[in-house]
């Protein structure tokens, strides 16, 4: 696992994107160091991954500050709307609203409120989600002729 070796610099405010699976990332927001341990704030619900993934809505969540390591050994930095979108800062924005939103309880929706939604939000002021996009281009065509022909 040469990984280890080639984690990339991250700051406060990052965007971090943990693999899980070919078509799936858990993404979080990096918060800096406490005590020499790196954290990140992302969020979870109590609920398996294969259970978001099948009724992906109206699930409990919180956002959570967790060590880096505790949520995935594997991560890059991932700001990707960067070119498009101006970062918040962290320290007058960014903190605060995760400071304040810590340990409440949020509604977890995969399509419109998932944990890259909640990265995007924090760091750009705008919920965004490339995987949801992606999915949802392959599945809408799909939506759309059973919704035509009324079987939806």
């Amino acid at each position: 696992m040469g990984l280890r070796n080639s984690r990339p610099q991250i700051f406060p405010g990052d965007i971090i994107e943990f693999p899980r699976s070919k078509q799936f990332s858990h993404f979080g927001i990096y918060y800096g160091e406490r005590d020499g341990v790196p954290y990140v704030a992302h969020l979870t619900s109590r609920d398996s991954d294969a259970k978001l993934l099948l009724y992906g809505r109206a699930l409990k969540s919180s956002l959570k500050l967790d060590p880096l390591d505790l949520v995935g050994k594997k991560y890059k930095v991932n700001n990707y709307l960067d070119d498009k979108l101006t970062p918040r800062d962290f320290y007058t924005l960014i903190k605060p609203e995760i400071d304040e939103a810590m340990g409440k309880m949020v509604t977890y929706d995969i399509l419109f409120h998932n944990c890259e939604h909640q990265a995007t939000l924090f760091r750009y002021g705008v919920k965004k989600s490339m995987q949801i996009d992606k999915i949802y281009t392959k599945i809408f065509p799909t939506w759309k002729e059973l919704f035509e022909k009324k079987k939806l």
